[in-house]
């Protein structure tokens, strides 16, 4: 996903070893420091969350959680990052919000 303020963000689910993680691919053309959250869901109202500090630059970046025991099928959790900019928590625009989609079948 593409903002028109100049940030990239792309998220994914990665499995492997009975471990599941959120990975988040951004890029921050914004020319100011941003604050984002990366959440990965899963099932059972399961969340991990981390805020990561996309740094002012055009230069790809990433961000990934803590690596948790893997629960329910393959596919069923989502990871979402959002973006916001500078300011008071309260006040700050919300710039980008990108989403993992489940994988077909995932959680039916």
């Amino acid at each position: 996903m593409v903002a028109p303020e100049g940030v990239e963000a792309q998220t994914c689910v990665m499995t492997r070893d009975g471990e599941t993680w959120a990975r988040l691919y951004y890029r921050n053309a914004t020319g100011e420091e941003l604050r984002s959250v990366l959440t990965l869901m899963g099932p059972g109202g399961r969340t991990v969350e981390l805020h990561c500090a996309p740094i002012a630059h055009d230069e790809p970046g990433t961000c990934e959680t803590p690596r948790v025991p893997s629960s329910g099928p393959p596919g069923s959790a989502t990871a979402v990052a959002e973006f916001v900019g500078a300011g008071p928590v309260e006040e700050a625009p919300l710039l980008l919000r990108a989403g993992s989609e489940r994988a077909p079948g995932a959680g039916d």
